[in-house]
């Protein structure tokens, strides 16, 4: 299956064999001793690390009092984890706030966002100086009724905050984009594809990617020409352990899908964050922000070794019926070779 009226620009056209490759990666851990948080060992001697098993599935989860705010001082015990009801052996915790983290920022330049593009390029920009620090990569993606990337993964500052500004309102009457291949507007019958882009975002940038992933999309929510279906957006996160946050950004003329926000971050275990004011915006970056800065990681073995490539449902419990846990709702198990 191709995309379509997606374009993809540095992407790779989707094609049969591209999606049955990424239905393949079903590594289950998010192994965090990849190729840069190696180099920063090296440089520091202080990067908290976590081995790298295949079996072993890691789950990162933030806690939150009554009050909403983030709880630091949890310990192993206050934790349970079960896995499609039964419950699991905790084998690693650690509450590093530092280990290394690739970032995607999405940002839907449809028409319904005009009003609010400028503001959220700079408290986008504002975000990535602040959050991203040694060993953190991101990349920067516009979507319409096309994809983009405006930024490949990179840690230089200037290259992200240039990319942010290079994004265009496409109120579908054609033009470009500075910078970037092709143009814009010029797919026919149009649309805003935001679940290609998380499709795209996943599969073919983060799926070869250690250690913290996670998408902060800023967006109405708002899906009207995307080729493939939410669910299959949602899989491409859950397969490639990448967490996602949605900062809902709307014009009241247009509303915003709440729905769609919502099942995109319960599903993956990040944040959905309405934003109905510049100020607002600044105030959920610094949210996110927090959040990212602010995660456990329990790791477990599964009980379940069947390498059948299924869901397997995951519920992270602590002992305080107050507080409230975000992590990812499920991962798919490994699937066996065929042989």
């Amino acid at each position: 299956m191709k995309l379509g009226n997606a374009k993809i620009g540095f992407f790779k056209k989707l094609s049969l064999q591209a999606i049955a490759c990424a239905a393949a990666l079903v590594l289950v851990v998010p192994a965090l001793l990849g190729r840069r948080q190696s180099q920063g060992q090296q440089a520091q001697g202080q990067t908290p690390t976590i081995k790298a098993e295949v079996n072993l599935v890691n789950v990162f989860a933030t806690v939150r009092d009554k009050n909403k705010r983030i709880v630091t001082d949890m310990k192993q015990d206050n934790f349970k984890i079960f896995e499609d009801n039964h419950e699991e052996s905790i084998a690693f915790f650690s509450k590093e706030m530092n280990l290394p983290i690739t970032l995607g920022l999405l940002l839907d330049t449809s028409g319904s966002e005009e009003n609010m593009l400028g503001a959220i390029q700079d408290a986008g920009s504002s975000f990535l100086r602040r959050v991203l620090r040694k060993g953190d990569e991101a990349l920067v993606i516009s979507f319409d009724t096309d994809v983009d990337l405006l930024a490949d993964l990179t840690d230089d500052h200037s290259v992200l905050s240039r990319a942010i500004n290079k994004a265009r309102i496409n109120t579908g009457g054609g033009g470009y984009i500075a910078g970037n291949p092709g143009p814009v507007g010029g797919m026919g019958g149009g649309g805003t594809n935001l679940y290609d882009a998380i499709y795209l975002a996943c599969s073919d940038k983060l799926n070869g990617e250690a250690g913290r992933k996670a998408i902060v999309i800023a967006t109405d929510a708002e899906d009207t020409g995307s080729k493939v279906k939410l669910e299959e957006a949602i899989e491409a996160a859950q397969r490639t352990d990448t967490v996602i946050h949605v900062l809902l950004v709307y014009d009241p003329r247009y509303g915003g899908n709440t729905s769609v926000a919502h099942k995109l971050t319960d599903e993956t275990g990040g944040r959905m964050i309405v934003v109905n004011s510049e100020k607002k915006l600044q105030e959920a970056f610094d949210q996110i922000s927090e959040e990212l800065r602010s995660q456990y990681t329990l790791g477990y073995y599964p009980s379940n070794s069947t390498k059948d490539g299924k869901f397997r449902k995951i519920r992270l419990e602590v002992d305080n019926h107050d507080y409230k846990v975000l992590a990812r709702k499920g991962y798919y198990a490994p699937r066996a070779p065929r042989g």
